[in-house]
C-alpha cells in the first residue's frame, strides 16, 4: 500500500459486440449521483453515473468503515458512463494503537440497446499514512448488465438483491481480519451475479446474446 498509489482501472471484456469499454468521461464526478438522458451533453439519450465510497481512520476515529450497494437501471440508450470508485486511508496510528478503514462499493448499472456505447470505470485504492500496522482495505465491485431491450427487475429480484445489500452492511461493519473480509466480500458479489444472471434469463426473450460482467477491484488486501 503506499499514498502516492494511483488509481487503477479493472475492466473486463463485454461480449457484446457494440459496446466498447473505454475510459470514463473527463468531468464526472459525484458520489452517488445519475444524471438524466436529457441532461447529459456528450450525446443524446445518454447516462452518466458515479458511485464512490470513501473511508478516513486517524487517531481522532480509530475505526471508519463504509459501503454503498446502488442500482443503476438507465434502460435503452445511445451512450453511457459508469465509474465506481472505493478509496480507504489509515493516517498517524501506530502498531500498539492502530486504525481500521474499510471502503466497499457494490454498483450494478443495467443498460439496453443494440448499438450502446458504454465506457466504465471501476477502482480503488488503500493508503497507510505514516500507520504502521493499521489495516486499510478497499474494494469496488461493478456489474454491468447489457441486453437488447430494457431490463427490469422484478420484485423477487429486487428482495434478493436487497438481501445482500443488507449482509453488506452488516460484513462491513464486523471486525473480521482482512483475509476472511475479502472472501465473504467476493462471496456476495457472486451472489450478486447470481441472482443478474437469473433475471436475465427470465426476462422476456429477444437477441439471445445477453451479457452479466463482474469488473472487481482491490486494494491493500492480504493474498489478493
Amino acid at each position: 500500500m503506499s499514498s502516492h498509489r494511483k488509481p487503477r482501472t479493472s475492466t473486463g471484456p463485454l461480449t457484446r459486440r457494440a459496446v466498447r469499454i473505454g475510459l470514463f468521461a473527463a468531468g464526472v464526478a459525484g458520489a452517488a449521483t445519475a444524471v438524466p438522458a436529457q441532461a447529459a451533453t456528450f450525446a443524446p439519450h445518454a447516462a452518466v453515473v458515479s458511485d464512490h465510497v470513501f473511508s478516513h481512520a486517524d487517531r481522532g476515529h480509530h475505526t471508519q468503515v463504509r459501503d454503498s450497494f446502488t442500482v443503476r437501471q438507465f434502460g435503452t440508450v445511445n451512450a453511457a458512463a459508469a465509474r465506481n470508485q472505493a478509496n480507504a486511508v489509515s493516517a498517524g496510528c501506530s502498531a500498539d494503537d492502530h486504525c481500521r478503514s474499510v471502503a466497499l462499493s457494490f454498483q450494478i448499472v443495467t443498460i439496453a440497446g443494440e448499438r450502446t456505447h458504454l465506457n466504465a470505470v471501476n477502482l480503488s485504492d488503500a493508503a497507510n499514512k505514516e500507520c504502521t500496522g493499521c489495516q486499510t482495505l478497499a474494494g469496488a465491485y461493478q456489474f454491468v448488465v447489457s441486453t437488447p431491450t430494457a431490463l427490469r427487475f422484478d420484485q423477487a429480484t429486487q428482495d434478493k438483491l436487497a438481501d445482500i445489500h443488507r449482509r453488506l452492511d452488516e460484513l462491513t461493519r464486523s471486525t473480521l481480519p482482512a483475509d476472511r473480509l475479502r472472501s465473504q466480500a467476493d462471496g456476495l458479489a457472486a451472489e450478486v451475479t447470481t441472482v443478474l444472471h437469473d433475471a436475465v434469463a427470465n426476462a422476456p426473450k429477444g437477441d439471445p446474446q445477453k451479457d452479466v460482467t463482474l469488473h472487481r477491484h482491490l486494494d491493500g488486501w492480504p493474498g489478493r
